[in-house]
């Protein structure tokens, strides 16, 4: 399954999942290094890695429609 991190609440990580929809996961159950905004796959055991280069794609497309959006 893949997901974003959107933010941290108190001992919870809230991931955005493909469908929209957001889930809470225990922060002891993450990587110590996740971020808000990385890209993460769960595999079906539960085990939780950063997916770096998703997460560059991601932060790409985010600065590319900033450029568009501050363009004169």
């Amino acid at each position: 399954m893949k997901a974003i991190v959107d933010r941290f609440e108190l001992c919870l990580v809230v991931i955005e999942l493909e469908d929209g929809t957001t889930q809470d996961i225990p922060r002891s159950q993450c990587p110590d290094e996740i971020e808000v905004g990385q890209a993460i796959d769960i595999a079906e055991d539960g085990t939780i890695t950063i997916d770096e280069a998703r997460t560059q794609t991601l932060q790409e497309e985010i600065d590319e429609l900033a450029d568009d959006l501050f363009e004169e």
